[in-house]
């Protein structure tokens, strides 16, 4: 997971150095075209900063007489509502004029004058001091637009002053067609006397909306082409930022390497390390080396960043682990109940059964990747530990089935299906028919069927019926005749040393026939044998009735007259 970080934060850096603005090229890299043109840059630079200071300088002189205007006019107003809302235009031509002279400051000087401003004495605040330390990094993160974010601002400002100079130049121009068509001396004394404030506000549009043209070319005029800036961030990165990253990836991996095999080393020593399931002391011991190895591994990110002094990355690490704090707030109960399994004192246990998909398993082992068996299926799950947090599992008896049946085995489904089965899982069932055919179910439909397992032993019932001739000795001799036939013939034919149990008796005295069954219990490796022993059965019957003349009844219609 720490790589992984690292990685996405290299990234990010690698992304913000293509981005940045002010990155400064190497003297080594540039070549003699570029060497040779630094100086034409630079004078052209100059002239535009002197338009600029030009264009300022007028803007502040067409501002000063406006001001002093609207001052005589305030002194000669009576009335108070024309005084405070000449007051409020002073106040608003008193700030425009501000902004010039700082505008005219930064563009002369060629650096922000606000630094250089007396800093008043601040009371300590640990919600400040906090957001400081997390500031170097929320400024990186800003100065990756910064240069998009003021030239987008200044397109909005450059248009909104295009529309603006039209809508000044048509006021000015209706008030000089007022006056050249009003015959009232009075009223032309009044248009006359307002022309010139809106011929200023036409002259101080027009001024900054040059202004604002001209700082957008001096923009595009010192953009860099994408694979010059590349080639530079690239090597500046790896010059600093790269390698620092480097360096903290290396000892993060190296002390949680160190952690991991030294904590395997100690546990060995500890007595039930050993055990098939792991004593508590052991899980605890195992546990707490997890969470120290993450622990020390984020103080290693952070105290590597401090000793090279890059406040940026240490400040993005911050950010990260208070991130991760945060959220683990909200996923703070899973996490305990992962614990308690971690330690196996939660619902589900080491050595236990528990049901998933359908399928008992055995609990092997639980970890972060918990290791589930089904001995009968032969398959084995790893699943992350999330998976068991809402299950339950329960103590066994030795004898209890994992699966109704393993491969190789024999069965017969409600449905009619016999066949031996060749694979199994959680998921597929598949079964091979006599004559070769293939059936697969899901697991959950096998299940379903009721399959009946004929691998270990299995009995036919085998009907059969004798006429009511033979009522007189259809529970005695008959039976010990028809049961020594069927056991010579089951000799004869091979089937004997298979056979666990036979015997044949009065089942029912039935509508047209004296019935009885035949019951032979056969081992497993006759299962793939069942139907034709089924048969065969049926067939001696009907030979024992032939060689002692017993009649086969058939069903029979009586009508009483």
């Amino acid at each position: 997971m720490i790589p992984r970080i690292i990685f996405m934060v290299l990234f990010f850096y690698f992304s913000s150095s293509v981005l940045a603005d002010d990155t400064k090229m190497d003297a080594p890299a540039l070549s003699l075209e570029q060497e040779a043109a630094e100086p034409k840059k630079e004078m052209n630079k100059n002239e535009t900063s002197l338009k600029m200071l030009h264009s300022i300088a007028e803007l502040k002189k067409t501002l000063n007489k406006r001001i002093s205007e609207k001052h005589q006019t305030l002194k000669k107003s009576s009335s108070s509502a024309e005084k405070e809302a000449l007051n409020i235009e002073l106040k608003k031509l008193d700030k425009q004029l501000n902004d010039y002279r700082m505008d005219f400051e930064r563009i002369a000087t060629g650096i922000d004058v606000g630094l250089f401003a007396e800093k008043k004495a601040e009371k300590f605040d640990w919600k400040n001091e906090l957001v400081r330390l997390i500031e170097p990094g929320i400024k990186e993160i800003k100065r990756m637009t910064v240069r998009a974010r003021y030239k987008t601002k200044l397109k909005d400002e450059q248009s909104y002053y295009q529309d603006l100079v039209p809508v000044a130049k048509q006021a000015v121009d209706n008030i000089t067609l007022l006056m050249s068509q009003s015959t009232d001396r009075e009223l032309k004394t009044k248009l006359k006397a307002l022309l010139p404030e809106w011929q200023n506000v036409e002259k101080q549009i027009q001024s900054k909306l040059e202004i604002v043209s001209m700082q957008l070319v001096e923009m595009e005029n010192e953009e860099k082409s994408i694979i010059e800036t590349s080639q530079t961030s690239i090597k500046n990165f790896f010059r600093t930022r790269g390698l620092f990253l480097f360096i903290a990836m290396m000892s993060c991996l190296g002390v949680f390497l160190f952690l991991r095999v030294f904590s395997r080393a100690l546990v060995r020593f500890i007595p039930g390390y050993t055990s098939k399931y792991r004593p508590f002391h052991v899980r605890v011991i195992n546990l707490l080396f997890r969470i120290l190895a993450v622990l020390l591994t984020l103080f290693v990110l952070v105290f590597v960043f401090y000793v090279v002094e890059d406040w940026v990355l240490l400040s993005l690490t911050i950010i990260f682990i208070m991130g991760m704090g945060w959220a683990a707030k909200h996923t703070l109960p899973q996490y305990w109940h992962q614990s308690r399994l971690m330690l196996n004192i939660g619902a589900v246990r080491e050595g236990e059964r528990i049901l998933l998909h359908g399928v008992p398993w055995l609990v092997k082992n639980i970890n972060f990747f918990s290791e589930l068996e089904n001995p009968y299926l032969g398959v084995k799950l790893r699943l992350p530990i999330e998976e068991l947090l809402n299950k339950t599992s329960r103590p066994f008896h030795k004898q209890e089935p994992w699966f109704p049946c393993k491969r190789n085995d024999w069965v017969i489904l409600a449905d009619g299906t016999r066949g031996v089965v060749t694979n199994l899982s959680h998921e597929m069932v598949e079964l091979v028919q006599r004559g070769g055919s293939h059936k697969t179910y899901q697991t959950s439909d096998f299940l379903a069927l009721s399959p009946l397992n004929i691998s270990v032993s299995f009995r036919l019932k085998i009907p059969f019926g004798i006429s009511y001739d033979l009522q007189k000795d259809s529970t005695g001799s008959i039976l010990e005749i028809l049961h020594t036939y069927i056991d010579d013939q089951i000799e004869k034919e091979g089937y004997k040393k298979s056979l666990s149990n036979l015997r044949v008796e009065f089942s029912q005295a039935g509508g047209s026939s004296l019935d009885m069954v035949v019951i032979a219990d056969f081992k497993g490796d006759m299962a793939p044998l069942h139907q034709r022993l089924s048969r065969a059965i049926q067939r001696w019957c009907v030979d024992a009735c032939t060689l002692n003349n017993w009649e086969i009844p058939f069903p029979q219609l009586t009508i009483h007259k």
